[in-house]
């Protein structure tokens, strides 16, 4: 099927942020109950992994390993009935894209250039100091999450998650945006990864 690049956009966003933006409803709509809310983010993940199928033939490394994330930590929540798994999902999944990127790095790889080298032209050095940038900013989300949801109330955990996990990355990635340029081959910036 084809899509217009604005059908395709919408899309991409329902993939990358249904299952989030399920959440977030869900929250709301069943008086700050966050166990009931998971029930929304588990059938939200899922439909927008379906839409991804349905309409893009594919689903995306990014949106399929979050998706999947969202569904196995969702369904510990329900499973247990407690909301300790839903709220280290972002610590956990932030480790690992953490992890993966310096841990690549470590070994002379880069990663980022591994999945966005098609997307933007950067010599071996600006790639490498993308990716470190990148790893240490999905370590420091995964401390930040810890902090929050150790600290804060349910409300402000869940609006943290979600929209404050996607403001912080678009703002993070706009940071980047200088270096990617100063050494750009071409004019489009990669899309900021969303882990979630």
């Amino acid at each position: 099927m084809t899509l217009s690049p604005g059908a395709h956009r919408l899309v991409r966003f329902v993939v990358d942020y249904g299952g989030l933006l399920a959440f977030l409803a869900g929250f709301f709509l069943t008086g700050r109950d966050l166990i009931a809310a998971t029930w929304w983010l588990v059938a939200g993940s899922a439909l927008a992994l379906v839409i991804g199928l349905i309409f893009e033939r594919r689903i995306a490394p990014i949106p399929a390993i979050s998706g999947g994330a969202a569904l196995f930590f969702g369904g510990l929540t329900l499973i247990f009935q407690d909301e300790m798994f839903v709220k280290i999902k972002p610590t956990i999944m932030n480790l690992i894209f953490g992890a993966g990127l310096l841990g690549g790095l470590a070994l002379g790889k880069s990663p980022l250039k591994m999945m966005l080298g098609t997307a933007l032209q950067l010599p071996d050095e600006a790639w490498r100091k993308l990716t470190f940038n990148y790893g240490l900013y999905f370590v420091a989300i995964a401390v930040l999450n810890e902090v929050v949801w150790r600290t804060q109330s349910n409300e402000v955990w869940v609006l943290f998650r979600m929209p404050g996990l996607m403001i912080l990355g678009l703002v993070f990635s706009f940071s980047q945006v200088p270096l990617m340029m100063k050494h750009a081959k071409t004019e489009e910036p990669p899309p900021p990864p969303s882990p979630g």
